[in-house]
């Protein structure tokens, strides 16, 4: 055998003695794999937004999709299949629940929770928000971020201001149930560079806390501070449609 068939022999010696190995240790990990495919289908199919106390009584909408582990979403929970609505049918809805949802909301005992639907409201009607999980929500801001009003005119809101964004969750078949609250709070310099000094806060519908930037749960509610980083220059906030928007 000349020297060149030698060496294409040692080739396809060596990788056919290490393509086997590969093969020998993925078939290993081949069941686990299933297992986790099949796991993780079964409980994307079956997930629902529920409270986090199955001791309540579900607050729950139908099935969701979750994209990551819930200890650290890179997003909100998305409502599959939600009903599209008119602007008066989603002020109905909202109508029937925002007594509900305000008292729900309270127990979480988080600031700004206690008069929220008290403060200037900036939309005429709930309006879809998709990077809100295909929601239905309403915003608020306290007498601090007056200035939101002023939309993309705004400019930096100062210390003190906080904007909250209630929700309700509606499904294909017209089935409307309270969503989570989410606020915004700024905070006082050097309370985190990155967010631009912005604490996010969720709140879940049964009134336990999800999470708040710098405290309990902070890592839930990270994937707030790098969504609302697109808008950095307009102070991280974002805004209301045009088609909604009220003074």
């Amino acid at each position: 055998m000349d020297r060149t068939h030698q060496l294409q022999s040692q080739r396809s010696r060596y990788f056919f003695t290490a393509g086997a190995a590969l093969a020998k240790r993925l078939a290993a990990f081949a069941p686990v794999a299933i297992f986790a495919a099949t796991f993780g289908l079964t409980a994307a199919a079956q997930e629902t937004e529920r409270d986090l106390d199955d001791g309540d009584r579900p607050v729950g909408t139908g099935p969701v999709k979750q994209a990551e582990d819930p200890s650290g979403p890179r997003r909100h929970f998305r409502l599959k299949n939600p009903a599209v609505l008119s602007g008066k049918d989603a002020e109905r809805l909202y109508t029937e629940l925002k007594s509900d949802m305000a008292t729900r909301y309270k127990l979480s005992r988080q600031p700004g929770v206690e008069n929220y639907q008290a403060w200037k409201r900036y939309n005429r009607a709930p309006y879809p928000s998709v990077s809100h999980g295909n929601r239905y929500v309403s915003n608020y801001g306290n007498p601090a971020a007056e200035a939101y009003g002023r939309f993309e005119q705004a400019g930096r809101l100062p210390v003190g201001s906080i904007l909250a964004k209630d929700s309700i969750t509606v499904s294909e078949d017209g089935q409307a149930m309270p969503g989570a609250l989410f606020l915004m709070e700024k905070m006082e310099a050097g309370f985190n560079y990155v967010s631009g000094d912005w604490r996010y806060t969720m709140i879940m519908p049964d009134g336990s806390l999800f999470g708040t930037t710098n405290g309990e749960g902070t890592e839930r509610v990270r994937f707030c501070i790098s969504c609302h980083l697109a808008v950095e220059k307009q102070d991280h906030l974002f805004f209301i449609p045009e088609e909604y928007r009220q003074n």
